[in-house]
């Protein structure tokens, strides 16, 4: 006979604490108890689909005020059954969303997916645990805010002198797997293992929020948002995913393969499912350790990373259908394709390869590569914000062979002011040439406008990029695109006199200093 003890009362909503048993679930009131076996339990209110307790060796991992729920809470009816003698499962409907809770013996997690039909009505899609900072006080530094004054809206504050958000906290999908906050003798870990994020939208390199560490310390899994958000938003089942708790040790990810006792909607099992392998081709070879392969249409998306060596790939297992098939070069699209993926079956020789140009170039500052690494500021943009302190001056005029890579500021902003070069030509290199200026992300419509000497081009047509802040919340990622400017004949000198290029961010929206119109360069180059 299982027993459930309620050992505390909380002010605003019961809060369970559920005393290790045996493996099994009971009911009370309103609370779903279940034991996990393996040192942890956790309760779900059955009127609404949130968590209220999550108890890990007699530590209450779940803050007292608020509850742990999938988007804002969800207002779901939830009913639990066990699913086989190892699994228990919880499933919580609405009219457009269903939520799973899954305790599998002796694992001390919460297995969890989440099937939708229809974006929630908040607008975004998450899972959020809100954990206890008196249990478990620590996450990244750059996404604790206790303490904080806000100084951009409600989500960037300054604490003491340095700038903070929840954004800061956030990791590319390709590299995010697992992520952690942790207490005395206690660490939980999202973990996100093999196809988890094929429902998501953004690709391999969207980033999106992991942590805020405030009154709450906010654990997130992300699944879709409107942060630089590139792409339609995906329905179906989101997952599988866990939250999992150790002493302090950090887990790795896990078999999902049980998940097919349990066949949530929407749930595509391994035998449903198909392969592709083949070669990326034609990555220049200081790339070789970062060629990645991405597969998407309107359902699904998946990638791969190519061997450094070989340049073979071989592909997650995918659901049947027709892919667009993309060829990175880092994060910059260099190749297409379209692709099928048939159930059962691993279709081997599709091989992708490059379609990008090489260029000689007079001079150039960066590399076009879908990011602004080695520019200035680029190292830090990710965990600070473009105003603080630790920051390195954006305004700047660099002269070509004198100041190198690191001294051209990573964005420009419309009303900071804009970025000059000034170089000299031998004879020869003169007459007609092509300025190419690669961007990885704009906002408010800002693109760049070119003043060589006394010859200004015309304005680029509005880029289309995500409707939202950017660098300001630590992220530079968009949609890439490189702009072309014929620079006529007589405009350029040679010889001793110095040519002048200005780059400007134009738009026709306006704003204060980083809020200003602005833009993120990949690289540019004069040919």
């Amino acid at each position: 006979m299982l027993r459930v003890i309620v050992a505390a009362v909380l002010a605003l909503t019961p809060l369970v604490e559920p005393v290790a048993a045996a493996f099994g679930f009971s009911t009370s009131g309103n609370n779903i108890n279940v034991d996990t076996g393996a040192n942890l339990t956790f309760t779900v209110d059955k009127t609404t689909g949130d968590i209220t307790s999550m108890l890990f060796n007699g530590k209450q991992a779940q803050d007292s005020s608020k509850h742990s729920q999938i988007a804002s809470g969800i207002g779901a009816s939830c009913t639990a059954a066990s699913a086989s003698s190892t699994l228990i499962k919880i499933t919580c409907t609405t009219s457009t969303l269903t939520q799973y809770y899954v305790a599998k013996s002796g694992d001390p997690a919460i297995h969890m997916a989440t099937f939708t039909t229809a974006e929630p009505s908040v607008g975004e899609l998450r899972f959020i645990a809100r954990l206890s900072t008196s249990t478990i006080p620590n996450g990244p530094t750059q996404s604790t805010i206790r303490g904080g004054t806000a100084i951009e809206g409600s989500d960037v504050f300054m604490v003491g002198s340095q700038t903070r958000s929840k954004f800061y906290s956030s990791v590319p999908f390709i590299r995010d797997q697992v992520h952690t906050v942790s207490g005395s003798g206690i660490l939980v870990a999202m973990i996100i293992p093999g196809t988890g994020y094929e429902k998501s939208s953004g690709g391999p390199f969207f980033r999106d929020i992991d942590n805020q560490n405030g009154d709450q310390n906010e654990f997130y899994f992300y699944m879709n948002s409107g942060h630089t958000q590139t792409e339609s938003f995906r329905q179906g089942l989101h997952g599988p995913y866990a939250l999992w708790f150790t002493t302090g040790s950090t887990p790795g990810t896990f078999d999902t393969s049980f998940w097919s006792t349990i066949n949530p909607s929407g749930y595509v099992a391994a035998s449903g499912r198909g392969f592709l392998s083949g070669k990326a081709i034609g990555i220049p070879s200081a790339f070789a350790s970062q060629t990645f392969i991405g597969w998407q249409n309107s359902a699904n998306q998946y990638w791969a990373t190519a061997d450094s060596s070989t340049g073979n790939y071989f592909s997650p297992a995918m659901i049947p259908g027709t892919y667009t098939m993309t060829l990175y070069k880092n994060q910059l699209e260099v190749a297409t394709k379209s692709v099928t993926v048939s159930a059962g079956t691993t279709t081997s020789g599709t091989n992708i390869d490059s379609a990008e140009a090489n260029v000689t170039a007079i001079w150039q500052y960066g590399e076009f590569d879908g990011t602004p690494s080695g520019f200035l500021n680029a190292d830090m943009i990710e965990t600070m914000h473009p105003s603080d302190s630790r920051m390195h001056e954006w305004n700047r005029t660099i002269t070509v062979g004198q100041q190198d890579l690191g001294f051209v500021p990573m964005a420009v902003f419309k009303s900071v002011g804009p970025l000059t070069i000034r170089f000299a030509l031998a004879s020869g290199q003169g007459g007609a040439r092509t300025l190419e200026i690669g961007t990885t992300l704009a906002f408010a419509g800002a693109r760049p406008q070119v003043t060589v000497n006394t010859w200004t081009s015309s304005i680029p047509a509005v880029p289309t990029q995500p409707d939202s802040r950017g660098v300001t919340r630590g992220t530079w990622r968009g949609n890439n695109i490189r702009y072309t400017y014929s620079i006529p004949s007589g405009t350029l000198t040679t010889g001793s006199t110095v040519n002048v290029l200005t780059i400007n961010a134009v738009s026709g929206s306006s704003g204060d200093a980083f809020l200003s119109p602005n833009f993120v360069l990949d690289a540019i180059r004069l040919f």
